[in-house]
């Protein structure tokens, strides 16, 4: 079984450095099937979900993370179930930092991971 809390954490700073940098660098992380669910609107596809992702309506982002928890999410534990909480700076907004939730369900093919499944949401209130 892969130690599904050090590849939670390490795919999440690579995956928030990449958003944060390049977003056109996630489309690798994706698959054709890979379905991303974002503040309820369902995208599927590795070119749609990219293309979702370049099309926010900010410049800039920093995503600021606050907790990391991974479960295997397969009895074999090859597939890994991985939540996220932390805050958006969008547009250099220091004053007014966004919170949010992410889910990823990674899974293992050919020696690697990628997303399956992607929920993002902000959280208000």
């Amino acid at each position: 079984m892969a130690d599904f809390k050090a590849v939670g954490k390490q795919f999440t700073e690579f995956y928030y450095q990449t958003f944060d940098s390049s977003r056109a660098g996630l489309k690798d992380l994706y698959r054709p099937n890979s379905m991303l669910t974002w503040e309820s609107k369902e995208i599927v596809g590795a070119e749609s979900i990219v293309e979702h992702l370049q099309n926010l309506p900010f410049q800039s982002v920093v995503h600021k993370i606050t907790t990391i928890d991974a479960q295997p999410s397969s009895e074999d534990g090859r597939n890994i179930l991985v939540s996220i909480t932390g805050q958006l700076v969008v547009d250099e907004d220091i004053e007014h930092p966004l919170p949010f939730s992410q889910v990823f369900q990674l899974v293992q093919q050919a020696g690697s991971y990628f997303v399956f499944n992607d929920m993002f949401r902000l959280n208000y209130g």
